[in-house]
């Protein structure tokens, strides 16, 4: 058994995951699992650098972490920086606030890596299926990145397609969020995110497997609201089956509400209320694309993949 620390720093949120991993048994018992939204992301679409103000969130965010792993003596930390980071200009002065904080430098992943992670995360406890493959979806705040494989990664994309850079690209004038979005805001964010879809399938075959799963805030979040949810349940909402037909729904009934009217639903984050209907669009988006009639919401994901990582490198 191994203890670890793994920390998963995206464009929109910042999350700690302290568990004991155990290789024999495939297992991994959580001890500690936090998310925290910082909007590290917060321009960088625009200005390519990472705002004062969204660093010192993410900072303040480390400095809590610290003293959590701390707390549970964690043998080992891996802190993986994704979108937002690999997109800065400024990413030196990130790397150095994280390195004085938590004593481990960022390693700033590629797409691909991200990509290896959360398929790993989504899908070591479901097991390889027999003559099949899984499409593990991972809709972040600035990219989504899709993976095809079975027991093992066959094909992985990265795209710049996540739900806090649709919303600022399309979303925002002059500092304003639409509210609610205009059906030709909408049309401009599905023109994107259909041009990342063909992206993507250069390298992934998107059509090809049958199990469709799906991470992140903008999927679990659509899945909470799909059940009926008074209050956030991860239980619930792991391995949950959420169909076609619901989604479609759901996101409708997102892009056209306004600001008030997504945060009073029940399962809705403060931070995700301006983004959620970029990232269910997203979501919707790829099951049309490949037919999927249903889609497998995992809570486990890249930080799964994280901590895995972390314990084979310490066997």
């Amino acid at each position: 058994m191994t203890r670890v620390a793994a920390i998963d720093c995206g464009t929109n949120s910042i999350r700690l995951l302290v568990a004991d991993a155990h290789p024999e048994t495939g297992e991994l018992v959580d001890l500690d699992r936090l998310m925290k939204i910082v909007r590290l992301g917060q321009g960088v679409d625009r200005t390519g650098r990472l705002a004062p103000e969204a660093l010192e969130r993410t900072f303040a965010a480390c400095r809590e972490y610290a003293a959590v792993i701390k707390e549970h003596g964690a043998e080992r930390i891996r802190f993986v920086a994704t979108s937002a980071s690999r997109d800065a200009e400024n990413r030196d002065e990130f790397v150095s606030g994280v390195l004085d904080i938590l004593g481990v430098e960022p390693e700033v992943i590629t797409g691909d890596q991200e990509a290896a992670y959360s398929f790993t995360g989504a899908t070591k406890e479901l097991g390889p299926v027999d003559g099949d493959s899984y499409l593990v979806v991972d809709i972040g705040g600035g990219s989504t990145e899709f993976v095809v494989g079975n027991d093992h990664v066959r094909a992985a994309r990265s795209v710049d397609i996540g739900c806090v850079r649709l919303t600022e690209r399309h979303l925002v004038r002059d500092g304003v969020i639409s509210d609610p979005p205009t059906d030709t805001e909408i049309a401009a964010i599905r023109a994107d995110i259909e041009a990342a879809l063909d992206l993507a399938e250069q390298t992934v075959p998107l059509r090809e497997a049958r199990t469709l799963v799906g991470l992140a805030g903008s999927v679990t979040t659509v899945a909470a609201i799909a059940l009926g949810l008074t209050e956030y349940d991860s239980a619930l909402i792991h391995h949950s089956l959420i169909p076609y037909d619901q989604v479609k729904e759901i996101t409708t009934r997102l892009l056209h509400a306004t600001h008030a009217e997504r945060a009073a639903i029940p399962v809705m984050h403060p931070g995700r209320v301006d983004v959620i209907g970029a990232g269910a669009l997203v979501l919707l988006a790829i099951m049309e694309r490949t037919g999927a009639e249903e889609v497998v919401v995992s809570e486990h994901d890249i930080l799964d993949g994280i901590a895995w990582a972390v314990a084979a490198d310490a066997g």
